[in-house]
């Protein structure tokens, strides 16, 4: 059975750019739970930071629009989103990590 089969797919995504220490974590789960997602978002070494969520497809797109903004005090520069294979066992929530 592939994702698509029963409407859950997942989404890694790294966003560089001014989005540590202006609650780009707490946004986007936030954001995430509203549209009803899965996953974590975590600060890497590197000073940006990677998103794993799980969900429809409808829903990560909408994800995916919003980290290419972020929170107001946020600067975008960059976003690279591919899709994943389905983490198993599937995250229970949104969490930050």
């Amino acid at each position: 059975m592939s994702n698509s089969d029963h409407g859950t797919e997942a989404l890694r995504c790294r966003v560089t750019g001014r989005v540590q220490g202006v609650f780009f974590r707490a946004s986007t789960q936030r954001q995430a739970r509203s549209l009803g997602l899965t996953g974590y978002a975590r600060n890497l070494a590197d000073g940006s930071v990677e998103v794993l969520a799980v969900g429809p497809p409808a829903a990560l797109a909408e994800l995916r629009a919003w980290l290419r903004v972020g929170p107001s005090a946020a600067r975008v520069d960059a976003l690279d989103c591919s899709p994943e294979p389905l983490p198993d066992p599937l995250p229970g929530e949104f969490a930050t990590r």
